[in-house]
């Protein structure tokens, strides 16, 4: 689960997918819901926020 009382920067790069709130605000960057990024994060087989934004970049209207 994610520290968040660590604030150096490295989870920056990440998405906690079990954590609404992260997917909430991950998922309104993405202008799409949380549902469907969630759906995105899996079918990319990733937590990364920059692969799930290439992912939701390639895919988004399929």
């Amino acid at each position: 689960m994610d520290n968040k009382k660590k604030q150096d920067g490295r989870d920056d790069a990440k998405v906690d997918l079990n954590d609404p709130n992260e997917v909430s605000y991950a998922a309104q960057q993405a202008g799409i819901s949380s549902e469907k990024y969630k759906e995105y994060a899996k079918a990319a087989g990733t937590n990364g926020r920059q692969a799930i934004a290439k992912y939701i970049e390639d895919h988004a209207g399929d």
